[in-house]
């Protein structure tokens, strides 16, 4: 049985990070892999509830906070753990980075009691690798054509969120990459791919 592998996709809005997570799983499976795609909040029943809460109902960086671990315990629990388990590659639309880059780099919160929350949700569990799409703010939200709750926040809180996966990026090279998303999509499908090919 193959290793089960966990990628995750991060960056900042409009980077594509849910275009590419589809593109990359089927290719994968035409490979031969078996592939489940996913996304954070979602996967879940408790999931998908919260989801709706989170992009539409406005709170403070506290309530998403633990709203965004609730979701994300169920989901390593009941749904990525298990598929790892079975040797399958696992491809997840956000996960614990986002909450330290929106959460704590962003909106203030303490990052070392985001970065607790995270291990306390996720039971220790990290990606094997992880895609930082990057784009420059404003061109990544000239892509979006319906904005949520998060996506209409101004352009000065974009620019942190940008500036948080950056200084990921720079201290833990070895778990991510950064991918350029402001190029012709099979151009940045192509660095994806790459930029996993030693995981998977």
């Amino acid at each position: 049985m193959p290793k089960g592998v966990f990628i995750t996709f991060e960056g900042p809005e409009g980077a594509g990070k849910s275009t590419h997570a589809k593109l990359l799983a089927a290719w994968l499976k035409r490979h031969g892999r078996r592939v489940l795609l996913t996304r954070e909040p979602g996967g879940t029943a408790l999931g998908r509830k919260l989801r709706r809460i989170l992009l539409r109902d406005h709170m403070d960086a506290a309530a998403e906070l633990l709203l965004y671990e609730a979701s994300r315990a169920v989901l390593v629990r009941e749904v990525i753990r298990p598929a790892l388990k079975v040797g399958k590659v696992v491809i997840l639309d956000r996960f614990y980075d986002s909450t330290w880059v929106y959460q704590g780099w962003a909106g203030g919160m303490d990052l070392k009691l985001v970065e607790q929350l995270n291990r306390a949700a996720t039971g220790g569990l990290q990606p094997d690798r992880t895609l930082v799409l990057d784009i420059p703010v404003r061109k990544g939200l000239a892509r979006v054509r319906r904005p949520n709750r998060f996506e209409a926040k101004p352009v000065s809180f974009h620019e942190k969120v940008r500036r948080g996966y950056l200084h990921l990026a720079k201290r833990e090279k070895r778990r991510i990459r950064l991918v350029r998303a402001d190029r012709p999509l099979d151009q940045v499908q192509e660095s994806v791919r790459k930029a996993v090919a030693d995981a998977v």
